[in-house]
């Protein structure tokens, strides 16, 4: 067990756990598909997942944070979050990774950072400790993370372009997509050593070789490749 900067992060695992983060239209759904497929091509055993979401339980609670009636207050949507997230953790990811898996999310702690730290409490110093609080408490940080970052109106253009219902987050105003990439170049700067910064506005095939190059030097290093 060790720190990293202003977050626990406890090493309890044989595996290699990596998140991909950024704000809507970022192509971390198309990534994960990619980078998953490319990691079981090498022979590697790989588990893809997502948050909110990844198990029964934490899928009924992506149902209510994204498109329940009822909206929560704003420490009841963070730990609601967070209760997805444990128990996430706890039937599905560190499972995985005590077998030696690697555990490909989209999206995990810094999610939260940023759309609820600063997408809804604005970067207000009471609510991101709130929230360090909380994501210190559950620990578990990925092993790699990478920020895919892309400027607000290609994000904005990529979105409009997508089927199915908007999701609360998704119908939030400019601003608030403004603050969340804010909130994500915030954590970038803090978690240099674990948080990768990508350039997502670039074509889809130049994103997946980026990702794919880094995660073989990183698994290389650890000698999982």
């Amino acid at each position: 067990m060790h720190y990293l900067g202003w977050v626990m992060v406890l090493h309890t695992k044989n595996g290699f756990f990596i998140s991909l983060e950024g704000g809507e239209g970022a192509g971390k759904s198309t990534q994960l598909r990619h980078l998953s497929e490319a990691l079981k091509a090498d022979g590697l055993s790989v588990c893809q997942t997502r948050e909110p979401g990844g198990t029964p339980g934490a899928e009924a609670l992506r149902r209510q944070l994204l498109f329940g009636e009822e909206a929560l207050s704003w420490k009841a949507e963070v730990m609601t979050h967070m209760a997805a997230r444990c128990d996430h953790l706890d039937h599905q990811i560190l499972p995985a990774l005590a077998a030696g898996h690697v555990v490909v999310c989209d999206r995990f702690h810094d999610s939260t950072w940023a759309y609820q730290g600063y997408g809804i409490g604005c970067g207000e110093a009471d609510k991101l400790s709130f929230i360090r609080s909380l994501r210190q408490l559950v620990g578990h940080e990925p092993d790699l993370t990478f920020w895919l970052d892309v400027p607000l109106e290609v994000a904005q253009h990529r979105v409009a372009q997508r089927q199915g219902p908007t999701d609360r987050y998704e119908g939030q105003a400019e601003a608030f997509h403004q603050r969340v990439r804010e909130g994500f170049s915030q954590a970038y700067q803090q978690q240099t050593d674990r948080m990768i910064r990508v350039d997502a506005a670039r074509s889809e095939e130049e994103v997946h070789h980026a990702l794919y190059e880094l995660v073989k030097e990183r698994l290389s290093a650890r000698g999982l490749l």
